[in-house]
């Protein structure tokens, strides 16, 4: 009798993470980290960091979600509306999974400190050039 092997989908979400992080350093591929501990984002090529800056994630009550993704759409302006909030043409958005997203923040300055309802807020000019430089389908890998 052979023995049972897990899939890959019953790994510790932080073993998944860290696999996806090591094949994307080993390949050429454009990708985008986030550290939720140290609120900062750094866009890769591979094992090299060409981008970095400090960003807004999630609060307590309303958390960045972590796990890997991809970039599914962009939009040079939108309107994001949730419970508490409604804010039009948030500049430069990339929806990674469902309404999370990566986008310009013109309403605050508190970047370095989660005050976002779960997206990843950029000042609006890194949010320009990150935008610029992602397209659809760039790995978003987001880890405390």
């Amino acid at each position: 009798m052979s023995a049972w092997v897990k899939p890959a989908l019953t790994q510790p979400q932080g073993a998944i993470i860290s696999s996806k992080m090591q094949e994307l350093q080993q390949s050429d591929q454009r990708w985008i980290q986030i550290d939720l501990t140290k609120q900062r984002l750094i866009a890769w090529e591979g094992s090299k960091p060409v981008y970095a800056i400090v960003v807004s994630t999630g609060k307590r009550s309303t958390p960045t979600r972590i796990g890997t993704f991809a970039i599914k759409s962009k939009h040079r302006y939108n309107r994001m509306r949730g419970e508490g909030y409604d804010v039009p043409n948030v500049p430069y958005t990339m929806y990674y999974y469902g309404g999370y997203a990566i986008h310009g923040a013109y309403w605050h300055r508190r970047f370095g400190t989660p005050v976002s309802h779960g997206c990843i807020n950029l000042a609006v000019n890194h949010s320009k050039w990150l935008y610029n430089w992602a397209s659809v389908g760039t790995p978003v890998v987001v880890h405390k």
